[in-house]
């Protein structure tokens, strides 16, 4: 219940501050996780160790990260409250929209794929917002109380929600009444992941979007919600993956060609963004 009353502080403290001064307090007291929390620090220092040649500056890209999550923090608690249609007509730029509305025009429902990278819950809420048919497949937490809450935000705009165990059975009917589910694809959490070739490491992948293409046909969309420097976003869009139609591949459910194609969308992310992949476990394979 502890990790619940704080969340709960963290919530009435930023929805009733100015964003800026939100954001202010936010980055003080990621200073302090940083300092105070040696395994997330060495966990997200060793991530970015893999990304950059240059090891001098991993101090400050390592403290970045914790900053760039105190301010996903504050973006999340407020979402519920503070976000409406003239915060995104001001603060955030979409990028090629039109692969989601092509997609959604073809009947057949989509895959949005996304990663811990920048806001990933704002963008759903984003989309939710503007009037598409997003449903966010998320993964409950330990705490009944704090699952509450966080699916609590998530739904206050209208986005539906559907619980990993429950994924399975629920998405194939959703993408029939052609709407869009929205999945991580970064960090396996079912342990049914596939090891792959990521940032020249060895690290599992999560297959669900890969399985739920193929077996449903629709085309998967990346899309990521990037934090700019003047604290607006960028909500881009990348070209759909379609699922391959070789026969062979079909009847052997050969998942790889398609998680090739959305890992290496999720790697030149990362690349361009390493402070705003907020990863705080050791990501690749020992």
């Amino acid at each position: 219940m502890f990790k619940y009353y704080l969340y709960k502080f963290g919530q009435f403290c930023v929805t009733r501050l100015s964003l800026t001064t939100a954001y202010k307090i936010a980055v003080f007291v990621s200073d302090w996780h940083y300092r105070l929390s040696f395994r997330d620090r060495r966990s997200v220092r060793n991530n970015l160790k893999i990304i950059f040649s240059n090891h001098d500056a991993l101090p400050n890209q390592t403290r970045e990260v914790f900053r760039n999550f105190g301010r996903y923090l504050v973006d999340f608690f407020r979402m519920a409250r503070k976000l409406n249609l003239e915060f995104i007509k001001k603060n955030v730029k979409i990028r090629n929209l039109e692969y989601l509305d092509r997609i959604l025009k073809e009947g057949n429902g989509g895959i949005l794929l996304t990663a811990h990278i920048g806001n990933w819950e704002l963008g759903g809420v984003i989309l939710t917002m503007l009037g598409y048919p997003i449903v966010g497949i998320a993964l409950p937490h330990k705490e009944r109380s704090v699952n509450n809450l966080f699916n609590s935000q998530r739904e206050a705009k209208g986005m539906m929600i559907v619980q990993t165990y429950e994924a399975m059975r629920k998405c194939a009917e959703i993408i029939k009444s052609n709407k869009i589910i929205g999945l991580l694809a970064d960090r396996d959490f079912s342990q049914n992941g596939e090891v792959m070739d990521f940032l020249g490491r060895k690290a599992f992948i999560p297959k669900g979007p890969a399985i739920f293409s193929r077996k449903t046909g629709c085309p998967i969309l990346p899309v990521f919600l990037i934090r700019e420097p003047d604290d607006s976003f960028l909500l881009s869009f990348e070209e759909p993956i379609y699922p391959a139609k070789d026969k062979d591949d079909v009847e052997r459910l050969n998942l790889s060609p398609t998680m090739r194609e959305y890992v290496a969308v999720i790697e030149k992310k990362i690349k361009e963004y390493p402070t705003q992949w907020l990863m705080f476990r050791e990501f690749w394979v020992k």
